[in-house]
């Protein structure tokens, strides 16, 4: 919602400004169709030049999470420290039975308790890849951290092309913008034996293409790349947490203080008050007695 508060700011201070000044808005109407042909559709042969299909797709859809914003809600950040908990308290339990969860997380009773997490391939193998690993005596926590702040790394990177494949077209955008206001004033050189009211029009269309590619480049394109940054660095918070209690638990800490680990590492918007947490770990234990 506050994504579209923000486009329709945008349009009103500058085409109202516009207006209110005395501009023809007839002008950019007129020309508005064939310049964003030339610069949008420019614009789109470049990003779909510059990357491959699997990267178009991911692009295409995270566009989506600029007016949805972080895909991980505080509801989640306390159901994965409770799922965590669960595990953690089942390996220490009994090394045997908690194969079955995390080679078989689909099947999981526990993991099925909790939907949203196991619908997340990239959160589930995160913890089943650690769990496996101490269970296989590679329980290093130096190490195993060491391995798992890489592998979030990767994972991060992987998710940042999305916003840097449209910040690219957004640096491109001003340009295209210049291109498209050339070939107008080569279409206006053409006509140079016409009145001086039909070349001023045609001069003003022609300079319809470097408004529309700087304002589509930092009115809208680069807005869009910085707030998808900014939704994929929270999310990753839900991956660093992860991380966090599962190096806790090398440690041989106690249950409860990995998880305490955990949500003290959660960022403040999401992370779930302690009151909350201990109520939601007492119900699963008494579930569990």
């Amino acid at each position: 919602m506050i994504g579209i508060i923000g486009i329709a700011i945008i349009f009103v201070m500058v085409f109202g400004g516009y207006m209110v000044h005395g501009g023809k808005i007839e002008i950019i109407i007129e020309a508005l169709p064939f310049e964003m042909i030339m610069i949008g559709g420019a614009g789109v042969g470049a990003f779909v030049l510059s990357n491959d299909l699997g990267a178009i797709k991911h692009t295409v859809r995270d566009i989506g999470r600029v007016f949805k914003g972080p895909r991980w809600k505080p509801a989640d950040y306390r159901d994965l420290l409770c799922l965590l908990y669960e595990l953690i308290r089942l390996a220490r339990s009994s090394p045997v039975a908690i194969e079955e969860h995390i080679e078989r997380p689909d099947d999981s009773a526990i993991f099925q308790k909790y939907p949203v997490i196991l619908a997340d391939d990239e959160a589930v193998s995160l913890i089943c890849d650690t769990l496996r690993s101490a269970a296989m005596n590679y329980d290093d926590p130096h190490q195993v951290e060491e391995v798992l702040e890489k592998r979030i790394e990767a994972t991060h990177h992987r998710a940042m092309h999305s916003p840097h494949a449209l910040q690219a077209v957004a640096d491109g955008l001003p340009a295209l913008g210049i291109v498209a206001a050339v070939l107008g004033v080569i279409k206006t050189m053409g006509s140079i034996d016409q009145p001086p009211e039909i070349l001023g029009a045609m001069i003003g269309s022609a300079l319809v293409g470097t408004f529309l590619g700087v304002f589509l480049a930092y009115g809208l394109v680069s807005p869009f790349a910085q707030r998808l940054t900014t939704v994929l660095g929270e999310d990753g918070h839900f991956y660093q947490m992860i991380r966090e209690v599962l190096v806790a638990n090398l440690h041989r800490h106690p249950p409860a203080i990995c998880i305490e680990v955990g949500r003290q590492n959660a960022p403040g918007a999401n992370r779930p008050s302690y009151g909350d947490l201990e109520e939601a770990l007492k119900a699963l234990r008494q579930a569990a007695a």
